[in-house]
């Protein structure tokens, strides 16, 4: 089953995901990129969420962070966040996927009351949600969808005001193009042919002005790169292929021009190259 009358979600993505809605858990399958992305993107969230005004317990440092996954697949980002102490709430459109990511949770007890899964889109949960979340995050998700600004505003509902929303994707770019998806799908066989539309990439100074547009003020920006040798993930200042994007919730939107956040700005030295 998959949830279809949403805004922002996409059939043709879902039936794609549908086939393998079974491997999440196998790290060197289809997800073997995801799960190594692991390394850097939950240090990531979890510093970004640390640095917040929370209370911070040295084995949880995420208690008390009521947490968002969007388009958690079968729960490879909600279960470590769920660890460091986090109340997250994985939702995904495909039926199967939850069923994935619930009985891979059923593993550790210590899951059972740190993350709940809800087989819904985004539009679903934000009348009930609104202004319920610490942080949303959204993980190699808005490459998939179809209305992104509508995706932010959904994203914005859900959020507390001076909530974090954390986005990671790919830009749109030649090099994108080449690497992404000629070599990653149709040469190295890294992901299945067809899993990205390059169409559907997105820059991010299209992403940061969707976002200022939309009452947020985005705080970071940092580039990433995966290694299909070693099958690991770094951070670099390039943004031309990968990127991670923070951006806040202001708290309300005529004021977005007179909070002084301190911007972390890393140019996309490449894109103006490749674009």
């Amino acid at each position: 089953m998959m949830h279809t009358t949403s805004h922002t979600v996409d059939p043709l993505e879902m039936k794609k995901f549908q086939a393998w809605s079974s491997k999440w858990w196998d790290e060197e399958g289809v997800y073997s990129p995801l799960h190594a992305m692991n390394e850097i993107r939950v240090p990531f969230i979890r510093d970004i969420l640390m640095s917040k005004d929370y209370s911070h317990d040295v084995g949880c440092p995420l208690a008390g962070v009521t947490l968002l996954d969007v388009g958690c697949g079968g729960g490879i980002l909600s279960e470590p966040l769920g660890r460091l102490g986090a109340t997250v709430t994985g939702i995904d459109p495909l039926e199967d996927n939850i069923k994935t990511a619930e009985l891979h949770k059923s593993y550790d007890p210590t899951l059972e009351h740190m993350i709940q899964y809800r087989s819904c889109s985004l539009e679903d949960i934000v009348d009930e949600n609104k202004q319920y979340f610490d942080a949303v995050v959204a993980s190699e998700v808005i490459e998939h969808v179809v209305d992104k600004e509508l995706f932010i505003q959904n994203c914005f509902h859900l959020l507390k005001p001076g909530g974090s929303l954390i986005i990671t994707t790919i830009n749109k770019t030649k090099l994108s193009y080449a690497l992404g998806i000629v070599v990653a799908e149709k040469i190295m066989g890294l992901v299945p042919e067809g899993t990205h539309d390059w169409e559907k990439f997105i820059s991010p100074e299209e992403l940061e002005r969707i976002l200022e547009s939309n009452g947020y003020v985005v705080e970071t920006l940092r580039g990433m790169l995966y290694n299909p040798l070693s099958g690991s993930w770094s951070w670099i200042e390039d943004t031309s292929i990968n990127y991670a994007i923070h951006a806040v919730k202001t708290v309300a939107q005529k004021q977005s021009t007179d909070i002084g956040f301190e911007r972390e700005w890393e140019k996309p030295k490449a894109a103006q190259a490749f674009a």
